[in-house]
């Protein structure tokens, strides 16, 4: 695994042994990026990495232009990788990593906050149950986005993206088993097929 671009770009990550930490492929997460890249998200945003797992999607974010990240993850092994991904590349001074559950933390992260880009990548099966849906909604009540920040959600493409109150559903790109679905805070949601009156 490795960094896609940036200023990291082809530095190597470590993952801890075994199956329980998924890391988003190098293929979806060069994808991810050059969709945020072209939107001109990246530069100078404040990042959280919910769900960090190795810390790659908040690393590869500094790398391409991200002023600072927020990384949070509560599994121990992962967190034994991310720490030593952060110390090994040298981004120490712009990433703080928080180890604690996602619906747990959220004072801790409103205090990193408010957030331009949120990635999370949680396992699939607490996407599915709703555990990830209500964990963000209570991000998103408590004042952790920005009020034009992008939230991706990472999910099974065989599933249906959650409904996230707070947050409105934009897009959903596939890739193969993955896919990423964007969010924008649903206060500047339009409904879909209407457009904003104009003047004159």
């Amino acid at each position: 695994m490795r960094i896609t671009g940036g200023t990291l770009r082809s530095r190597t990550l470590r993952a801890p042994r075994g199956s329980a930490t998924r890391p988003t492929t190098d293929r979806v997460r060069e994808s991810l990026f050059g969709i945020l890249a072209s939107a001109g998200t990246l530069e100078g945003a404040n990042v959280a990495d919910l769900y960090a797992g190795t810390g790659a999607l908040g690393i590869e974010a500094i790398s391409r232009g991200a002023r600072r990240a927020t990384l949070v993850e509560s599994a121990r092994p992962a967190l034994v990788a991310l720490r030593e991904n952060v110390e090994s590349l040298g981004v120490q001074d712009r990433v703080r990593v928080l180890a604690c559950d996602v619906g747990t933390c959220a004072g801790r992260l409103v205090s990193d906050g408010p957030f331009d880009l949120v990635l999370a990548d949680p396992p699939w099966a607490d996407v599915d149950s709703g555990d990830v849906a209500s964990a963000l909604a209570s991000l998103a009540s408590a004042g952790a986005f920005g009020p034009e920040a992008t939230l991706v959600l990472e999910h099974a493409s065989r599933s249906s993206a959650p409904d996230i109150l707070g947050l409105a559903r934009e897009d959903t790109r596939r890739y193969g088993d993955t896919a990423l679905t964007f969010y924008k805070p649903a206060i500047l949601a339009e409904p879909r097929g209407q457009s904003r009156p104009t003047s004159g």
